[in-house]
């Protein structure tokens, strides 16, 4: 009999920073690593991912990480862990794998322990074993994970959905699923997104209606914004175009090369001479594609908007296609996109939160997960609270005993001892770390604190240059400000600060000694004083005093 232990270091009461950890008495098992991109109060960071301290400190003891699909919620987070832990050994699927290679070479990660694993094919790992089972997504090669132990299953759905019409890669193996619950599972950790939507999620999740509606009510240009990670979307867009003789213009080269290689792998069907073009562009009958990254949401769209693009303008004719539903994380984004674009005189298809969904189980997807699944105990993960309360009440809807449904935070710890829930109090450490840029480094609270700052009340700059042998004064104090008060017309508080600035200066010149720190530390508590007095603001302040 097995002491299991089961956490998460990211993705409860969160959208996206998937990662999930699971211990059978000292073997550890690692299921997604993703990110989720910072919201606009989070000045400058580009993503945050899981603290992976555990992962560190156990690495001895980790069988691996196992990734479920290409998509960065469950594995944006994969660089940064093994930029610091290349010996962790990573495991995909053909596609997922193939992802995560490009972006390691894009990071410029040298990585050899990213293994491709096949759906349906087990994994041993001494008395346990993963077994990966192909689930439907809205990227090809998604699976859920099935880990083995001697107590029963612990089954990691992942994302997924029920639509039989799905098939091929995309294609959800029922039988799988019920023979893996027939053989009994323990715990199921099933996700949440959509757990408080009523029914199944598809056919809303298709958008071929749309897609067809919009290529057929007009015979000018329509250019689409699309997510690269939604390749199914891309497949239903290419299967209706294929229906007409309009012609695909891709723009940009990131994008042109998923598209290639989609078609050229044959995840997607399409004739490639088709696609056209730059002498494409301005075809009464093409259809434009332009990437939209949730990391800078429209960004592509705006340049053309605001016609910094060198080969596409909006036209009055033209018709622009989202091919997402807007999200409450980019609402005023779009709301002021889709303005822009109405004021260029084009039309705007958008597609509705409510009829147009994404790839996530609602919850009758749930009901039926659970169904097939049988499990003894439920974990609802992958979601905000609210999320994952509503899945837990789909368990119970389908009788699941309430104290067999655990809710829990990141960090908390559900004990399994000898197939049995115990009531054990314990965590581990979590945190969030905050990415800039190209680092891995966690920048920290007091970097977004000083950034709070300057953003607010922006910066005063004092400057000083004394001589260095007779401690004289050689340049006055002189006053820099960025984006805190306009110098010309406040020339009386420049001037007041000066005079403080150099009554600091003199108090710490002493007999050919000048105490810098005691000058720095004055002249900013001083200012900060008579500034707040002033403006009401507290701009930071920054003294720089140099001897020549």
């Amino acid at each position: 009999m097995s002491k299991i232990k089961i956490f998460a270091l990211g993705g409860l009461n969160e959208e996206g920073k998937n990662m999930y950890v699971v211990k059978v008495d000292s073997d550890i098992f690692i299921f997604d690593a993703g990110l989720k991109y910072a919201s606009d109060k989070l000045l400058g960071v580009d993503y945050i991912i899981p603290n992976f301290d555990y992962i560190k400190e156990n690495i001895k003891n980790i069988k691996g990480l196992f990734i479920t699909h290409g998509h960065e919620k469950n594995m944006g987070a994969v660089c940064d862990i093994v930029k610091e832990i290349p010996n962790l050994k990573v495991y995909a699927t053909k596609f997922t794998a193939g992802i995560l290679k490009k972006e390691l070479e894009s990071n410029n990660v040298k990585f050899k322990n990213l293994i491709e694993i096949d759906p349906h094919k087990k994994i041993t790992f001494g008395k346990n074993s993963i077994f990966p089972v192909r689930l439907t997504h809205s990227i090809p090669d998604n699976v859920g994970y099935a880990l083995n132990t001697k107590d029963g299953t612990i089954f990691y759905t992942g994302n997924y959905v029920f639509d039989a019409t799905m098939l091929g890669s995309y294609k959800t193996d029922i039988g799988k699923l019920a023979y893996i619950g027939k053989q009994g599972v323990l715990c199921l950790m099933g996700e949440s997104m959509y757990a408080d939507k009523v029914g199944y999620t598809s056919p809303k999740n298709r958008v071929d209606k749309l897609i067809k509606d919009t290529l057929s009510k007009t015979d000018n240009r329509i250019i689409v914004t699309v997510f690269t990670a939604h390749v199914s979307r891309i497949e239903e867009l290419f299967k209706e175009i294929s229906k007409t003789t309009r012609r695909v213009v891709v723009m940009g080269h990131k994008l042109q090369g998923i598209i290639n290689d989609i078609i050229d792998k044959r995840y997607v069907k399409f004739d490639k001479e088709r696609i056209g073009d730059l002498s494409n562009i301005n075809d009464k009958d093409s259809v434009i594609l332009i990437s939209n990254e949730r990391e800078k949401p429209f960004m592509n769209l705006n340049r053309i908007i605001n016609g910094y693009d060198k080969f596409v303008k909006i036209k009055p004719t033209d018709t622009v296609l989202f091919m997402e539903p807007i999200n409450d994380y980019n609402e005023k984004l779009a709301i002021k996109v889709i303005d822009d674009i109405s004021k260029l005189g084009a039309s705007v298809v958008t597609m509705s939160r409510k009829d147009n969904l994404l790839h996530h189980a609602s919850s009758e997807d749930i009901m039926l997960m659970l169904d097939l699944m049988n499990p003894k105990y439920y974990i609802p993960v992958i979601g905000e609270y609210r999320h994952m309360v509503a899945n837990a009440n789909a368990a119970s809807h389908i009788g699941m005993k309430k104290e067999n449904i655990i809710l829990k935070q990141n960090g908390d710890v559900v004990n399994i001892v000898n197939g049995e829930l115990k009531d054990i109090s314990e965590k581990v450490k979590v945190d969030d770390v905050l990415i800039d840029g190209n680092s891995s480094q966690d920048i920290g609270e007091l970097v977004l604190k000083d950034r709070e700052l300057l953003s607010d009340s922006g910066i005063v700059i004092i400057c000083a240059t004394l001589d260095k042998k007779t401690k004289e004064i050689l340049a006055y104090p002189e006053v820099l400000t960025r984006g805190f008060i306009y110098v010309k017309e406040s020339t009386d508080l420049i001037e007041e600060m000066k005079r403080i600035s150099l009554e600091v200066i003199n108090e710490n010149t002493i007999d050919n000694y000048v105490e810098y720190n005691k000058i720095k530390t004055s002249i900013r508590e001083r200012l900060s004083h008579y500034l707040y007095e002033e403006t009401g603001c507290k701009p930071m302040i920054i003294t720089v005093v140099q001897e020549v």
